[in-house]
């Protein structure tokens, strides 16, 4: 069950199940070499929105204006398969760890990362 998959020569992407959508690493992340269960280091920090500007959420376009998005937090270590969601991570997952799902079963077009 292959839980990454790999981009290109410099990225290899897995599937998220807190976000429903893919993360991207590039070659600032350590690889384990295991696509079935996979080791990336150090933890994935993906931001969006105003926690990326720094604005308040009250003036943030993305909260106020956008329903369809959400601004967030998706801070995670990946081990051996695994994803621990952090606990500054605005996801419904944060404090969990569970499976990363197959790759097989996810459209690396539809992804937003």
């Amino acid at each position: 069950m292959a839980r990454a998959h790999r981009e290109d020569d410099a990225h290899l992407v897995i599937f998220c199940p807190g976000c429903n959508e893919a993360h991207v690493t590039d070659q600032r992340w350590k690889f384990n070499g295991n696509f079935d269960a996979p080791t990336f280091t150090p933890s994935l920090h993906c931001r969006t929105g105003h926690y990326v500007t720094g604005q308040s959420i009250a003036d943030c376009n993305i909260c106020q204006n956008e329903p369809t998005l959400r601004c967030r937090v998706c801070h995670s270590f990946i081990t051996d398969g695994r994803i621990q969601f952090l606990g500054d991570s605005t996801r419904a997952l944060a404090g969990q760890t569970v499976p990363l799902p197959d790759w097989r079963g996810f459209d690396p077009a539809s992804y937003r990362e």
